[in-house]
């Protein structure tokens, strides 16, 4: 990570006007410091620090010995404002960070990663090149704790100088900024004076000449008034030189010369060649950080201690992170318990404490067990991506928000600016070097379906290609430096000495990034490309030769020979074509793999891979007999949208226009071929999660036009999924003949979320979903808007209550499209019932009311069939499975067929001696709620159901209603006996 973007735990973005917070600007660290404040300042001091691991303030404030190193009034305050204008700095927090929540800050939640004190001599030895996995740090060597980074060494000799060096991730940028603000408030009183610097930045200015005061009072303003008394400040100063990497230091004195003098115009790096050989300045206190491909740029000599930053290498400091990430509170939570209310632009966070806290003991849990998360989390990076990839999961989602955002975020967050060698003429992105080689890995993964690597598959796609020394040398750099970061040692049982991407879901993310950069060539692409090329160059040399002996000579065959020059570059270029189309073929062929139809939704197969939930495999370190990577389509479309390649162009990515577009239009075609096909619940989600991911409106309307039927019915609809199905389907044109959310756990912010679909569609079916009163007055507004078209409402087996059927019989009475309402086993009761006799003639359209199983008495059905036969438009009320008496179905039987007209009473599977027509209707909505009723109620009234039959049976001499009557009879009894009865 570096200085000057947005980084995971904090912004290095400008705190002096929100004209800088821009994400597509990329400002130096710090060359604006001196700017004027605009915008509002915020009220007092920054809060206090939480200590937690490691912190730097184990001692008092300053005390009053401050005055006595600056005396005057002037020095003083201008001290004071540096580290207020520090603090600010620091502060601010990036886009991704507010997801988090409002409350969200630095100095709430940060947790030091492990620091080892390391041996200079085993340091600076060759790295070996067999060792791909992270090398532990020797037993025996200390750890170190911010505020003893300068205490005397082992011989008691005093430390100036600390390198503090660390992988991609391990924490360099988060841990500075720590012990910067810490300064800042007062907890580091070691140092009277503390001036950061980003490597960056001076590498930045180049060779042209600038003494350090220049160089300080640029970026330091208030500074300006103290520079003189630097040079007498002497150990209490200290510098901090963050991503030495990315400077070209030479302390051979042929290369930089001695220089003592802070106002001598010199290089800046030749500034700090003289800083770090104690010529300059020499009582000043540093401190370095670096990756570890560039330690050896210091000579050992200049050098007090070394300290490598070993990340989260205790499991307690993961949970502790995750804690703090995970808890924090909402800005609508009240001491009054008033429900939770999103502020600003923030995402919100989870609903109540109480589902934070099962989430972090999920986690938790998950960690102690299930080793390769915890491996993963050795990097702090992954455990913010796994903190983001939660609240993406589970809590609101921010608007435009998709996975692969997140993922692309994630890795701007750590190598935004960051080049594989400084010195190298190049300057390759380390992410453009990222997604070559393991983007090649990741890919060979999913084509061949493994997840697990052996070291000649990675030595493979590493050293694939590789000719120069200059070469070699990049790959030793990234071997360093990044390869921990992506590939982790496997720790699963009978694995060893296998990889594994770091989190399962990035190889399947580098996989599509390696394709959609067009970095995946086919043989014959690479070799059509040439030969078409040589053919261009070389054909109209000879076709000039051909055309002047056709003349001379009469040959018939030359202009033969003169027309398949011009048609070869021609040919190579569609078979060229071809094999692009075919990389489209292969993506939609693994989004549409009947292998996996009845997995997951791959939305829950993440939550499963980070909390350790029954999802895809039986037992998180237990792989399934097939790899599944339904991720890898969803992020190839997602990585075209335009967002993410604006990122990525940042990262040293850019995605040709040209590609995207072809891309898309053969991503396109294949899907409008492919997409028509009918989807169980789970997949036709995937499906829509990956046009929420493209984010392209258009395309999704093109190849979703088709799509009728939206069955869902199964799936655990989350807020994210809720979200995606709204920004999918929410803005297309077409109606949709049918929508089943049944048994989808959803909840009234859900029904909210679906509105823009629910107002398209004709049959809306909302089963078994605990759907109360609140739910009914989000069912009102949809039933009273002016473009609702809804036919058929399925809302059984919801606990609804006559307190919600008063909230849709307002609805109702506003309508004017509903023809058939179910509110079977809702909870109605006699006053649900009386409430609907009473205002049933407020809609003139209904045809068709199934009040069914809702425990009515004799008195309440009576009155709704009263009101039914009154009602112009209703043809069929249902009543059956009511606490009604003998005399009662018989006296609805009786009304039911008393005169011509009126709406059909269906109470029994007879009507007289004769079965009823609905027989059918009533025994499959009893095998089909079989499992969620209440057994010896259904059993109770399917007795009685039966006995009806057998009355019947005896009562008739038609031979023919005989045989139909112990056909039912036998369908009765099978009912029966699946409930434990007798059924005789």
């Amino acid at each position: 990570m570096r200085w000057g973007h947005h980084l995971p735990r904090a912004s290095w973005g400008s705190g002096f006007g929100r004209a800088l917070q821009r994400p597509d600007e990329r400002f130096p660290f710090l060359i604006h410091w001196s700017w004027p404040l605009q915008g509002e300042r915020p009220l007092g001091l920054p809060r206090a620090f939480i200590r937690h691991h490691g912190s730097s303030a184990d001692s008092a404030p300053p005390s009053s010995r401050h005055g006595r190193l600056f005396p005057s009034a002037s020095a003083t305050e201008a001290i004071q404002q540096h580290r207020q204008n520090l603090a600010e700095w620091f502060c601010r927090l990036p886009r991704e960070e507010r997801q988090f929540g409002p409350t969200f800050a630095l100095d709430t939640v940060h947790v030091d990663p492990v620091i080892r004190e390391s041996n200079p001599d085993q340091l600076l030895h060759p790295f070996s090149e067999s060792a791909l996995e992270h090398q532990p740090p020797q037993a025996g060597l200390p750890q170190l704790a911010l505020s003893q980074l300068f205490d005397p060494d082992a011989c008691g000799r005093r430390v100036q100088t600390v390198v503090l060096y660390g992988t991609v991730g391990t924490g360099k940028s988060t841990l500075v900024r720590k012990m910067v603000l810490d300064w800042c408030h007062g907890r580091l009183p070691t140092f009277k004076l503390l001036i950061p610097f980003s490597c960056v930045d001076l590498s930045s200015l180049g060779s042209a000449p600038a003494s350090l005061f220049q160089l300080v009072a640029q970026r330091y303003m208030p500074l300006k008034q103290v520079l003189p008394l630097m040079a007498v400040t002497g150990s209490r100063l200290l510098f901090v030189l963050h991503g030495l990497e990315h400077l070209n230091l030479d302390f051979r004195l042929s290369g930089t010369g001695l220089c003592s003098d802070p106002e001598e115009p010199e290089a800046p790096a030749a500034i700090i060649v003289n800083l770090l050989r104690k010529y300059m300045l020499p009582e000043a206190s540093i401190l370095v950080t670096t990756r570890p491909s560039a330690i050896g740029r210091i000579p050992s000599k200049y050098v007090g201690r070394y300290g490598e930053i070993c990340g989260f290498s205790d499991t307690n400091l993961q949970k502790l992170y995750f804690q703090l990430r995970l808890n924090q509170p909402d800005c609508g939570d009240t001491a009054g318990g008033a429900p939770a209310v999103h502020c600003g632009d923030t995402a919100g966070v989870f609903a109540t404490p109480a589902q934070r806290d099962n989430l972090v003991q999920m986690l938790s849990r998950n960690l102690e067990g299930h080793h390769q998360i915890a491996a993963a989390c050795f990097l702090p990076s992954y455990c913010w991506l796994i903190c983001a990839t939660l609240h993406f999961l589970h809590a609101p989602t921010t608007a435009g928000q998709t996975l692969t955002s997140i993922y692309t975020s994630f890795l701007r967050l750590n190598f935004s600016g960051e080049t594989l060698d400084s010195t190298d003429p190049s300057n390759l992105s380390l992410m453009a070097y990222a997604a070559r080689t393991m983007g090649k890995l990741a890919y060979q993964g999913v084509t061949s379906r493994k997840t697990y690597f052996s070291e000649e598959d990675v030595r493979g796609c590493l050293e694939a290609g590789i000719k120069t020394e200059e070469e070699f040398q990049l790959l030793h750099i990234f071997r360093r430096d990044a390869l921990r970061f992506f590939l982790a040692p496997c720790v699963e049982p009978g694995r060893a000495g296998t990889f594994v991407f770091t989190v399962p879901a990035m190889q399947e993310y580098l996989a599509a990034l390696y394709i959609v950069l067009g970095l995946h060539k086919t043989t014959l692409q690479r070799v059509g490309k040439e030969v078409a090329e040589l053919v261009g160059r070389v054909g109209e040399d000879v076709s000039l030769v051909l055309g002047i002996m056709a003349k001379l000579l009469p040959l018939k065959a030359l202009p033969l020979l003169f027309n398949l020059l011009k048609v070869v570059p021609r040919v190579f270029g569609r078979m060229v074509g071809n094999s692009q189309k075919a990389v489209a073929q292969a993506m939609v062929l693994e989004m549409f793999r009947e292998e996996d139809y009845y997995n997951d939704d791959v939305l829950d197969q993440m939550g499963a891979s980070i909390l350790g939930l029954e999802g895809p495999r039986r037992h998180p370190d237990e792989p399934p007999e097939d790899e599944v990577f339904e991720l890898f389509p969803i992020f190839m479309g997602g990585l075209l949208s335009a967002h993410n390649r604006a990122v990525l162009a940042q990262l040293g990515c850019p995605i040709k226009n040209l590609d995207a577009l072809e891309n898309a239009q053969a991503i396109k075609k294949k899907l409008g071929k492919l997409g028509r096909k009918v989807l169980p619940p789970s997949e036709l989600l995937d499906h829509l999660f990956f046009h929420y991911e493209f984010q392209n409106q258009r395309f999704s309307a093109e190849v979703l036009s088709s799509l009728r039927q939206l069955n869902l019915a199964g799936v655990r609809m989350t807020p994210v999924k809720c979200t995606v199905v709204a920004a999918v389907l929410g803005s297309g044109r077409h109606a949709l003949d049918e929508v089943n959310l049944a048994s989808c756990q959803l909840d009234p912010a859900g029904l909210r979320t679906l509105m823009p679909v629910f107002l398209r569609t004709r049959k809306l079916g909302l089963q078994l979903n605990s759907l109360g009163p609140k739910a009914c007055k989000d069912l009102r507004n949809l039933l009273l808007h002016d473009q609702c078209q809804i036919t058929t409402l399925r809302l059984s087996n919801n606990p609804l209550t006559a307190a919600g059927v008063a909230l849709l019989m307002e609805g109702l009475a506003g309508n004017t499209s509903v023809t058939h309402l179910s509110l079977l086993h809702t909870g109605l009761g006699d006053e649900g019932l009386e409430l609907l006799a009473a205002q049933l003639d407020r809609n003139r359209q209904l045809q068709e009311l199934n009040v069914a199983y809702n425990g009515a008495g004799d008195t309440a059905a009576l009155a709704l069939a009263r009101a039914a036969r009154e009602h112009p438009s209703l043809e069929l009320l249902h009543l059956y499975f009511n606490e009604l008496s003998s005399e009662g179905r018989q006296v609805l039987r009786d009304l039911g067929g008393a005169a011509e007209g009126g709406a059909r009473v269906v109470v029994s599977l007879t009507e007289g001696t004769a079965v009823s027509e609905y027989w059918s209707v009533i025994l499959s909505e009893v095998q089909r709620n079989l499992n969620s009723w209440d057994r010896a109620r259904v059993q109770r009234h399917l007795e009685l159901l039966l006995r009806d039959l057998e009355d019947s049976r005896s009562a008739t001499l038609n031979p023919w209603r005989k045989a139909q009557l112990l056909r039912v009879e036998g369908e009765v009894r099978t009912l029966l006996e699946r409930l434990g009865g007798s059924g005789s």
